[in-house]
């Protein structure tokens, strides 16, 4: 790809370097305070209450916040890390897809007579904490429509190359690409009523339109490289394919094969390798997101 010369974006939240440990103690607030009033009744547990004041005060001169360890919720502490240039090159490149998709969508959502909102893209090492909740690098990167923004762990790259056979910056632009394309959903309103949609319903069906909303997701990711390329001229050969290849690793079908497990259509979530090559391949020859309507068609 031809990305140096790129605008780099604004919204980038890089949480790198930071340790975060969940407490999972969701009533730990009820709890102290609970505490506390049995501890005022007596002389003893005053001098406790007093020692505890002491403790907490003592952390927090030493930069440490030791109330969300009593109350129940997340802690978070700077870890001295250097960053080694081939870390900082690919933050760059992230930063670099980012403000290309922002530039996009806007033109698009411009087109359209409405107004792009952009999401912010966290980097974080390891695990994270967000408005759906606390998750670990191990789920790969994600969209929350609670908070608006895109978290990623950059070590997901490097196992999109060496475990699944992906390697390239397009690749990767395409996987940055497809979770913008959820955000894209949530301000059409097309997520919302996928979680409507799905009330009441059996898994399986709950399953189905999951996998229409992520297939939809990799042709908005194709309508961005179709733009992106056709603006800016950021593809070189050979890029097309690298994203190709990883749409087609990342399949439900093919994920649980490397998993050893039986293959189990009813299952998927995502949708199969071939569905999600045709989807990001429909997307990126149209740089049409009318082409995009996976709910309404017939065969996936």
């Amino acid at each position: 790809m031809r990305w140096r010369s790129g605008r780099r974006s604004d919204n980038i939240e890089d949480r790198r370097g930071q340790t975060q440990r969940y407490s999972s103690a969701g009533a730990g607030g009820i709890l102290l305070l609970r505490l506390l009033t049995l501890l005022f009744r007596s002389k003893i547990g005053r001098v406790i209450l007093i020692a505890g004041v002491a403790v907490v005060l003592g952390g927090k001169f030493l930069g440490i916040d030791l109330l969300p360890m009593l109350t129940g919720g997340t802690t978070t502490a700077q870890a001295p890390r250097e960053f080694s240039e081939a870390e900082q090159q690919l933050a760059d490149f992230t930063s670099v897809v980012l403000a290309d998709t922002e530039d996009t969508w806007r033109t698009i959502f411009n087109g359209l007579g409405g107004n792009y909102r952009e999401p912010t893209l966290v980097l974080f090492s390891d695990q994270v904490q967000s408005a759906c909740g606390f998750a670990s690098a191990a789920v790969g990167p994600f969209y929350c429509p609670g908070d608006q923004k895109v978290y990623l762990d950059l070590s997901f790259f490097e196992d999109l190359a060496r475990r699944f056979g992906a390697p390239g910056d397009f690749a990767q632009a395409y996987v940055i690409a497809h979770e913008v394309g959820h955000h894209v959903q949530t301000l059409m309103g097309i997520s919302q009523e996928v979680r409507q949609a799905g009330q009441g319903r059996s898994q399986e069906e709950i399953n189905g339109l999951s996998v229409r909303q992520e297939l939809q997701a990799d042709c908005f990711s194709g309508v961005w490289g179709h733009i992106a390329h056709r603006d800016r001229q950021i593809l070189e050969p050979g890029d097309l394919d690298e994203a190709l290849i990883a749409a087609s690793a990342i399949g439900d079908d093919r994920l649980q094969r490397r998993s050893g497990g039986q293959v189990v259509p009813d299952s998927f979530t995502h949708g199969t390798s071939e569905q999600r090559v045709r989807w990001f391949r429909r997307g990126f020859e149209s740089g049409d997101i009318e082409a995009c309507n996976t709910f309404a068609a017939e065969s996936l």
